[in-house]
């Protein structure tokens, strides 16, 4: 049990992060990305630093942050989690003729809770985007349907970068039949994604094998037994990004040293 000191710290610390994950306009968020808002709040990141790529250890354990969330009493914007729908994606619908039409886009959550958290915020409306989890597969056929109606139609693929979340892409073709011609693209969240928005890691099993596709400071770090959650991202930050890059808005290029280190980053364009 945490001493008095520490639980005020932890109390005050959560008050701050509880604001800062629902900044701007009263966000919703789950209870890992406050966590890891907290993590923000007692580690900041010290200013003008130099070194583009690189992750921080977790200043907190999160049976610490359980406690002292249970001591906080209700956050306003924190999402309950909810069971993953027991049917297929797309059978809960209720207009039948709803599958008459195209759809241009998907995106698919390794995370049900981030599912649920984009679809709490609106991205499904604002961004013209379905989203679903990964454990709300496989899709309904008609919704597989849809998406062959539409050219250059695309699923989207958001998960943590980990030795398991890496693997993603590969389990989603396994989980659900995507149609021939339908674009899969995975926009991260990958190891020197992660490294660019100096993301909270955890500790994990590191893989036996480290996948050849990856540069030499994703394979070393991913050796050292690093990796981090997509809930590691600051929400609103998660929000218009994953907007912008289901939507193919491309950001135009400048000569500023913000935007290069976006070209590393999350905030990516994503390839095909």
């Amino acid at each position: 049990m945490a001493d008095p000191v520490t639980s005020a710290v932890l109390g005050r610390a959560l008050r701050i992060a509880a604001r800062r994950a629902g900044a701007p306009g009263d966000l919703r968020f789950t209870e890992r990305q406050l966590y890891y808002e907290l993590c923000r709040v007692l580690l900041p990141l010290p200013r003008g630093l130099r070194r583009p790529t690189f992750t921080v250890p977790a200043p907190v354990r999160y049976p610490d942050f359980r406690a002292a969330l249970a001591a906080h009493g209700p956050v306003p914007g924190l999402l309950t989690p909810e069971p993953p729908r027991a049917r297929p994606a797309g059978r809960h619908t209720q207009e039948p003729d709803l599958f008459d039409y195209g759809l241009p886009r998907l995106l698919v959550c390794e995370s049900t809770e981030i599912a649920q958290m984009l679809r709490a915020n609106g991205i499904p409306m604002e961004s013209a985007c379905p989203v679903v989890g990964a454990d709300e597969l496989p899709l309904d056929p008609r919704v597989a349907g849809m998406l062959e109606l539409v050219e250059r139609s695309a699923v989207f693929l958001l998960h943590d970068a980990s030795p398991h979340g890496l693997t993603f892409p590969d389990r989603v073709r396994e989980l659900t039949p995507i149609p021939d011609g339908v674009r899969v693209i995975p926009l991260g969240l990958r190891p020197r994604q992660a490294g660019a928005l100096h993301a909270t890691h955890l500790p994990v099993v590191a893989p036996h094998a480290i996948d050849s596709a990856l540069d030499p400071w994703e394979r070393a770090w991913l050796r050292r037994g690093r990796g981090v959650e997509i809930a590691a991202v600051r929400p609103a930050a998660l929000l218009r990004t994953v907007h912008r890059l289901v939507r193919e808005v491309r950001i135009r290029e400048t000569s500023t040293q913000w935007n290069r280190l976006r070209t590393t980053g999350f905030l990516t364009w994503p390839t095909a």
